[in-house]
C-alpha cells in the first residue's frame, strides 16, 4: 500500500470471479458503451443517407431499411433521460468485471454534510481516458444521493443522436460556462458537477506506459470554482488510460477535437474494441477550500490552478502502487 499522507478510507468491490455471470453482464455492458462510441458516427452517416435516398414511398416506410434507421429517428425525437436507476441496478454489473475499488480522503460524510450546507462542489476527474470507465464504475459503486450529480460534456454528446440516450443515462449536462453557473445556482449535490478537465484533448494522451495530462492551460474551471465560490474536489481516476488504447495520429484526432467527441479508432482486449478487465482505482482527494472571489486576478487563478496541479501529482504519486502496473509509471502535466 503506498505512503498513507492523509488520512484515507479503501472500499473494495467483490472479486470479480466471485460471480461469472455478473462478470459476463458487465464484460457484456462495458463492450456496448464502447462500441456505441465506434459505431454512432458512421450509423448516423449511414442513417442519414438511408432516409435522403430511399424513403419516398410508403411501401419503403415498411422495408427492413427503415427499421434499421429507426433508432436514429427516435433518438432523433427524443430527449436524454439521467437514470440513477440504470446506473444502480443495470451498469453495476461492470464492477464484476473490472477490478475496481475506491480510496476517500474526503468521506461520504463530509461530502453530504457539505451539500446539506448548499455549497456546489466541482469534481475535477482525471485522466479522461478513452472512455471513463472508472468514472462509470464509481457512479454504479456511490450512495444513492450521488448518483444525482450530474457530468459536465462537450455540447456534441448531449445532442448526438444515440450517444446522447447511452451516455445520458449518467446524467449529463452541457459544459459551456452558461450551462455550468445556471447549474452552480442550485446548490448543494444538484448544483455540484463532474468535470473531466483535460476533455477529448486528453483522450489522445492516453498511454499505458505514462500518464499525460492536459492540464497546464485548463484554467477555466478555477476561474469560473472561484467567481461561484464553488469549491473544487480532486478525483484521480487510475486505470482509466489502461482499458483502451487509441489511435493518435492521424486526421480522425484532429476532427474528434474539433467536434468535441471520440470520432477515432481505439482497441483493447485482444485487439478488439472491447475494454480490457483492468484494475480501477477511484482516488477521492481532499478538497481545496477554494475562496469567492468575484473578479479574480491572473495570479488568485495561478495560484489556486498551481494548488490543484501539486494535489493531482501528491494523488497520483501516493497511490499510483495501489493499480496494477502503475508502480513505475510517472505523471507529466502537459
Amino acid at each position: 500500500m503506498a505512503p498513507k499522507t492523509v488520512p484515507y478510507t479503501v472500499h473494495k468491490n467483490p472479486n470479480p470471479s466471485s460471480n461469472p455471470f455478473y462478470a459476463f453482464l458487465g464484460f457484456f455492458f462495458a463492450t456496448i458503451f464502447s462500441l456505441t462510441y465506434l459505431v454512432t458516427t458512421p450509423y448516423i452517416i449511414y442513417s442519414l443517407y438511408t432516409l435522403w435516398t430511399s424513403f419516398r414511398t410508403l411501401d419503403s416506410l415498411l422495408s427492413l431499411r427503415f427499421l434499421s434507421v429507426l433508432p436514429f429517428v427516435i433518438s432523433c425525437a427524443l430527449p436524454a433521460v439521467h437514470s440513477p436507476w440504470f446506473t444502480e441496478n443495470v451498469s453495476k454489473f461492470m464492477l464484476y468485471y473490472f477490478d475496481y475499488s475506491e480510496i476517500r480522503e474526503t468521506s461520504d460524510e463530509e461530502l453530504l454534510a457539505l451539500f446539506e450546507s448548499g455549497k456546489s462542489v466541482i469534481l475535477a476527474a482525471q485522466p479522461h481516458g478513452v472512455i471513463s470507465f472508472t468514472g462509470m464504475c464509481s457512479a454504479s459503486f456511490c450512495i444513492p444521493t450521488f448518483r444525482r450529480i450530474k457530468t459536465a460534456a462537450a455540447s456534441v454528446v448531449t445532442k448526438v443522436p444515440i450517444l446522447k440516450h447511452v451516455m445520458g443515462v449518467f446524467g449529463l449536462i452541457d459544459a459551456s460556462k452558461k450551462s455550468l453557473v445556471k447549474h452552480f445556482g442550485r446548490g448543494g449535490v444538484e448544483g455540484s458537477v463532474v468535470i473531466y478537465i483535460g476533455g477529448i484533448a486528453e483522450l489522445f494522451k492516453s498511454s499505458r506506459k505514462e500518464e499525460r495530462l492536459h492540464l497546464k492551460e485548463r484554467k477555466g474551471f478555477i476561474k469560473l470554482a472561484l467567481q461561484q465560490g464553488v469549491d473544487v474536489l480532486p478525483l484521480y481516476l487510475l486505470g482509466n488510460t489502461d482499458v483502451l488504447t487509441v489511435v493518435k495520429t492521424g486526421p480522425l484526432k484532429a476532427l474528434s477535437r474539433k467536434m468535441g467527441v471520440s470520432v477515432t479508432y481505439f482497441w483493447g482486449w485482444k485487439n478488439l474494441p472491447i475494454p480490457r478487465p483492468s484494475q480501477l482505482v477511484y482516488v477521492r482527494g481532499r478538497l481545496l477550500g477554494m475562496p469567492k472571489i468575484e473578479e479574480p486576478t491572473q495570479d488568485d487563478i495561478d495560484k489556486w490552478h498551481g494548488k490543484y496541479c501539486d494535489e493531482i501529482r501528491r494523488i497520483f504519486n501516493t497511490y499510483k502502487g495501489t493499480c496494477e502496473g502503475y508502480a513505475k509509471k510517472e505523471i507529466f502535466i502537459d
